[in-house]
């Protein structure tokens, strides 16, 4: 089973590891695929003004913008699972799981990322900034994901996959053979979103302290804040909602 999650728009800086290349990366081959994307990223920041790179980064503090226009090739690097810090990572909280369960995110979580389409947790990137929904020159990004990490993703994941992403990330990668679980988060009866971000990430810490391997042990896990209320079926994508307790 693999768990395909959302990333951050929030980062943690620095890192110890090597600079950008394809040996930072599990999937080594899709390299090739992502290093377009990162090159028109580049080019295209190099030649925004200030006020430009502002709105296209979403941020107001210059010193903030200034530091997101170095080259990401001469960055230091560190564990994606631990570069990225929104709200769902802070309820993973990795750094304070048991090596084990650290080791169970590592192998068998996939994050995606609008820069770099999928990154496995254990990959080292540098920090970045790229807002959900930001457009590059001459290529829509999510399109072009699309069309080359489909085929790639079908051949290389499981058979059982939980999807904890975001809806947006399904314009990326929708899974089309695999058996999928998504899960919705109730709280009083109506939809949360900020908190689904919360829920999702301890939802997979659960997953790791736990040693999940499957659906079956998925659906029989206990998790004392969360109810499940209802299952919906359609093609190869189960819904589960739960209701936050």
């Amino acid at each position: 089973m693999k768990i395909l999650l959302a990333p951050a728009e929030t980062k943690n800086e620095g890192g110890t590891e090597k600079f950008l290349s394809e040996d930072n990366f599990k999937f080594k081959s899709l390299y090739c695929v992502q290093k377009p994307i990162i090159d028109v990223y580049e080019e295209y920041i190099k030649h925004l003004d200030e006020e430009q790179l502002s709105l296209w980064f979403g941020l107001k503090n210059k010193k903030e913008v200034q530091k997101y226009r170095q080259s990401l090739y001469t960055q230091p690097t560190m564990k994606a699972i631990q570069r990225y810090n929104g709200v769902a990572y802070d309820a993973i909280n990795y750094t304070e799981l048991p090596l084990k369960a650290q080791e169970y995110i590592d192998n068998n979580v996939i994050i995606f990322s609008n820069l770099f389409g999928v990154v496995s947790a254990l990959d080292s990137i540098p920090n970045y900034k790229y807002k959900q929904g930001s457009k590059l020159p001459n290529i829509e990004v999510e399109k072009y994901y699309n069309q080359h990490l489909t085929p790639f993703l079908e051949e290389h994941l499981d058979d059982e996959i939980l999807d904890l992403r975001a809806g947006f990330y399904e314009k990326f990668y929708k899974p089309k053979s695999a058996k999928v679980i998504s899960v919705k988060f109730l709280k009083e009866g109506k939809v949360v979103s900020h908190w689904a971000k919360h829920y999702r990430g301890k939802l997979l810490r659960e997953l790791a302290l736990q040693n999940i391997q499957n659906f079956s042990e998925f659906m029989a896990m206990e998790l004392n804040d969360l109810k499940l209320i209802e299952m919906q079926e359609k093609k190869n994508v189960k819904l589960l909602v739960m209701e936050i307790v």
